[in-house]
């Protein structure tokens, strides 16, 4: 699978250990950046990261800031991208299951490297279920962003 990977300062020494297990694991990485742990905006680099995915250069991202907290909420004012913060493997799997989320959203400064690695492999070995109850609540909200999108000036 081709996964967009970004992080800003606060995720960037995961993102490394990201980079190389998800090479190991045999999936194509689009490296967003950061490369360096010089401190960054978060914002441009989750942008980055939803960007290959919106243009489907990937099928997936990941984006590691500080908590993952800030990543999230910015991933999530973008237009198509349904971004989740899993800190458990329940929820990285699930979110993809129920919610069809295509960006994962990781706390650098909050998880280890293996608890990291297990959310990774839960979220990218999970399928949407295609559930008529899944389907109905994702549209509702795709509907809410287009609402939002509708009503500003």
């Amino acid at each position: 699978m081709r996964i967009a990977l970004g992080a800003d300062h606060g995720g960037f020494e995961l993102k490394g250990l990201l980079h190389r297990f998800l090479e190991r694991e045999g999936h194509t990485i689009v490296n967003v950046g950061v490369d360096a742990p010089d401190p960054v905006d978060y914002p441009d680099y989750t942008r980055k990261v939803a960007d290959s995915v919106l243009r489907g250069q990937a099928e997936r991202g990941i984006m590691v800031c500080g908590s993952g907290v800030g990543a999230c909420m910015a991933a999530n004012k973008i237009p198509g991208i349904r971004a989740g913060l899993c800190h458990d493997t329940y929820s990285a799997h699930q979110g993809v299951e129920h919610d069809d989320i295509n960006v994962l959203c990781l706390g650098g400064r909050i998880i280890g490297s293996e608890l990291a690695c297990e959310l990774v492999r839960a979220f990218l070995a999970a399928r949407f279920s295609d559930a008529e109850r899944h389907i109905r609540r994702r549209d509702k909200v795709t509907a809410l962003e287009k609402e939002s999108r509708e009503k500003r000036p």
